[in-house]
């Protein structure tokens, strides 16, 4: 049905619409709202603005989540080569073309469930390469070993007196200012390593005119007198001996007083006393035959000479093992001082 303009109403409508209109406005003119109908809109209507905001900023998250990790994602998943990073898409093996085709790291599983054959072989050369002993290398690393090598003195026992033997000890003679120097040498004749880790203990006995007040025997520093020894940085603390390796301990003997000379009459005994001033001459009387009765021998008497008295020192070098004991003895030696080192490294 048509209306011209003549039919519609102040607000637009045709006097079809505003009959229902009259009509429906009739029907709820007797209804009235409940009570707090009015205070439920008033706390509703702010409430469900709010659940609209929240909706809206979770999808902006949402939008903004996808439009970051899509391209991130695909970024990864185009990505090509045999070192790609698994931990970078989650399980990369999966992404780069199907259950084991990616290259595994550290010998681990694909994610698929099953490992790639170049994993099991890696997987099994690792276990190998674990299971060997380090010391039984074929190869020149730090792991392998192509022949014997040095003991480590911390896995050796300490030697025994068992274990070492000595040749003795050996001095030079003495040099411009009358020091002498010399050695004491041990060896392990045991068929064990074996480690040394003191020189052990030096001491001394006089002889002769040697005076024990003045002797002593120290170690030997940097700066000291016995410039002859070995620099005491080359001394060890501790070294392995194997079966016919030995170790050397030196010494040095600087002398600070010259032995005492005593005049001794040529005629007389040691220490024969002052010749008599006043000689009684000899009788002639009934002398032998050849002999000239004005030779009284007075003049033989007075003769006198200035000796050297005899002194010596023995030094004596005790492994810290209580055993074995090497010894030299240093002649014309009656006051000074014994300088020795520490455990020297020797042939």
């Amino acid at each position: 049905m048509n209306h011209g303009p003549d039919d519609q109403g102040p607000e637009g409508l045709v006097s079809d619409e505003l009959e229902l209109r009259r009509l429906l406005h009739d029907v709820v003119q007797e209804i009235e709202p409940r009570d707090g109908t009015l205070d439920h809109l008033r706390r509703a209507v702010p409430a469900r603005r709010a659940r609209k905001r929240q909706a809206l900023v979770g999808m902006a998250a949402a939008a903004l989540f996808v439009g970051t990790a899509v391209p991130a994602l695909v970024h990864v998943s185009n990505s090509t080569g045999p070192d790609v990073n698994p931990a970078n898409a989650g399980h990369g093996e999966q992404a780069q073309g199907g259950a084991g085709q990616g290259k595994e790291t550290n010998g681990g599983q694909s994610t698929s469930g099953g490992s790639s054959g170049k994993t099991q072989d890696q997987g099994k050369g690792n276990d190998k390469e674990e299971d060997k002993d380090p010391g039984t290398g074929t190869g020149t690393g730090p792991g392998s070993s192509t022949g014997p090598s040095a003991p480590s003195a911390a896995d050796v026992t300490p030697c025994t007196a068992d274990q070492l033997g000595t040749s003795g000890g050996t001095a030079d003679g003495p040099d411009a200012s009358a020091a002498v120097y010399g050695t004491f040498r041990f060896s392990n004749i045991s068929t064990v390593d074996c480690t040394v880790s003191s020189p052990g203990t030096v001491s001394f006995v006089t002889g002769g005119a040697a005076d024990a007040t003045k002797i002593s025997a120290v170690r030997h520093v940097a700066g000291d007198a016995a410039a002859g020894l070995p620099d005491p940085a080359q001394e060890l603390t501790s070294l392995a001996l194997k079966p016919g390796e030995s170790y050397a301990v030196k010494f040095a003997w600087i002398p600070s007083e010259t032995c005492p000379t005593t005049s001794d009459p040529t005629t007389g005994g040691p220490g024969g006393g002052e010749p008599s001033p006043d000689p009684t001459p000899t009788d002639t009387t009934g002398a032998t035959e050849g002999t000239s009765s004005g030779d009284t021998g007075t003049s033989t008497q007075l003769l006198t000479e200035d000796t050297t008295v005899d002194g010596s020192v023995t030094i004596t070098n005790t492994t810290e093992a209580g055993a074995p004991t090497a010894t030299v003895v240093v002649s014309n030696a009656c006051a000074g001082v014994i300088y020795w080192t520490g455990v020297l490294a020797g042939a």
